[in-house]
């Protein structure tokens, strides 16, 4: 099943902003790792 393109755009966003303020709050280096590349 194929979602419609804002929706996955939203999703990624919302991940993203997710990391940035994770890190902001918790003033660490973030390391993603290799499974961050993985979509």
């Amino acid at each position: 099943i194929r979602r419609h393109s804002n929706v996955v755009a939203c999703a990624l966003a919302n991940k993203l902003a997710r990391i940035a303020w994770a890190i902001s709050v918790g003033h660490r280096v973030f390391n993603a790792g290799t499974d961050a590349m993985a979509i």
